[in-house]
């Protein structure tokens, strides 16, 4: 049995919808097709969560918001128009598409907002339900509150919650083909709440995890992971198969084809995932797994993410301060800010954050506390700055990586703001500025990708 999950893209138009519905027909063994809303139909196209998400806050800040609610119509009418779709039915799912824009945003925004936000793949998983209908299929529509995805009670942010998994099993039983919509759950109080963006990812995994599935496909638009941006190097090498915790690894770091949370219920019932391609769905894509060969490269892939600032500490006899570290991260826990790595030395210690979450007045009200508080001898914060990662099993078994890498970095002429690598030794992460990354990017892929040909790799510890 296998759950098959189509993105954005693969349901960005009728044409492509037909190619989902083609796919899901050629292998019986697809009998959970879990969808996204529609995506981008065209690079200057909006997506439907898009323009849900514009009408939602239309809606809460003038009352109305009529031009943006006939937007999102219009784009699922084209969709069934081309599917030719009977019409009555056709305005049934508009009429419940309706009814949902239609929601009163009362004194709970968040509320509003996620119920409006996930209209998008509500409906899309009705009419891809009807479509295959019509081409003969057994295919019904279930909603995620009758299945029994439960979820926590957090506005864009939902968690399953455990007793979801045993009330989604009985999916395996039902006959035909299920069609489920992602990106959304039920609090057990019956309140719609979403996951975080693209959480579509997020549904498939759950359901490939509750009903105990062979196999999770994860179709998109791509053939298969690359070891690096595409969009940096000229076809760049491709990976067939990689572990969860090197697509975690790369996930956090800015992989976008595959969403960082959604590898968690695959990964703890040990189902493997394989990322396709639905306009080639005839290339072996990517298969995610729990243990690989790493034979000789030690590098699975390069990553990079931009938009980070860090905090810099010092003090002197730091290391003999008993929970200073913990005094430190607590004044970031007080003030409602989550870390990313903190570096230190003897004397001194970096905290790496989002900037997203750490505007100027944060930024004042942190220093003087950790002044006052700590009574640090330097406190001063980096902006613009870029973490640039390279992943792979292999690492932990070779020696000599991080030399082959800050060399790398050193004859490109990017300076190096922070290395920090995990106890795991899957991941090493170079801090570098922001305008650096793409330079540092490039010269990491030539060091451990095109040139291993002239760069013999170092043999693996025993």
């Amino acid at each position: 049995m296998k759950v098959a999950k189509f993105g954005g893209t693969s349901l960005a138009n009728a044409e492509q919808i037909r190619k989902v519905c083609q796919i899901v027909r050629a292998d019986k063994e697809r009998r959970i097709v879990v969808v996204s809303a529609p995506g981008k139909r065209h690079p200057s196209d909006t997506k439907v969560t898009d323009l849900l998400i514009a009408y939602a806050q239309r809606r809460l800040n003038e009352g109305e918001a009529a031009s943006e609610k006939q937007a999102v119509i219009n784009r699922f009418v084209e969709i069934m128009e081309g599917l030719e779709l009977p019409a009555q039915l056709s305005r049934e799912i508009v009429a419940e598409l309706e009814e949902s824009l239609a929601a009163t945003p009362a004194d709970q925004p968040d509320r509003f907002v996620d119920a409006v936000k996930a209209a998008g793949e509500d409906t899309c998983a009705k009419l891809v339900a009807a479509y295959l209908r019509q081409l003969g299929e057994q295919a019904e529509y279930v909603n995620p509150r009758e299945a029994g995805l439960y979820v926590t009670d957090e506005a864009g942010n939902a968690q399953v919650l455990p007793e979801a998994y045993d009330r989604l099993q009985s999916l395996r039983q039902r006959q035909g083909i299920v069609v489920f919509p992602g990106f959304f759950g039920y609090t057990p109080d019956g309140v719609l709440v979403t996951f975080s963006r693209g959480g579509s990812d997020i549904t498939g995994s759950i359901l490939a995890a509750a009903v105990k599935a062979d196999l999770y496909e994860n179709f998109t638009d791509v053939d298969s992971v690359y070891a690096v941006n595409p969009n940096l190097i000229a076809n760049p090498k491709e990976i067939r198969v990689i572990t969860y915790r090197e697509m975690r690894e790369l996930a956090y770091s800015g992989f976008t084809v595959f969403h960082e949370e959604a590898l968690l219920p695959a990964f703890r019932a040990g189902i493997p995932v394989c990322i396709k391609n639905t306009n080639n769905p005839a290339a072996p894509g990517t298969k995610i797994v729990s243990g690989r060969e790493t034979k000789d490269a030690p590098v699975a892939g390069i990553a990079s993410d931009k938009g980070f600032c860090s905090i810099y500490v010092s003090k002197y006899l730091m290391n003999r301060e008993i929970g200073f570290g913990r005094r430190l991260l607590q004044i970031l826990e007080e003030e409602g800010i989550s870390y990313e790595h903190t570096p230190s030395g003897i004397d001194n210690i970096s905290v790496i954050l989002r900037e997203r979450f750490f505007d100027e007045k944060t930024e004042s009200r942190v220093i003087k506390r950790i002044m006052d508080e700590l009574h640090v001898d330097e406190v001063s914060v980096e902006r613009n700055l870029a973490l640039v990662m390279i992943v792979g099993e292999g690492m932990r078994r070779s020696v000599g990586v991080c030399a082959r890498a800050t060399a790398a970095l050193a004859n490109a002429r990017v300076n190096l703001e922070m290395i920090n690598q995990g106890s795991s030794e899957v991941s090493m992460i170079f801090g570098v500025k922001a305008a650096d990354a793409d330079k540092a990017v490039l010269a990491l892929y030539q060091e451990f990708f095109t040139a291993q040909s002239t760069f013999p790799q170092p043999a693996a510890t025993r």
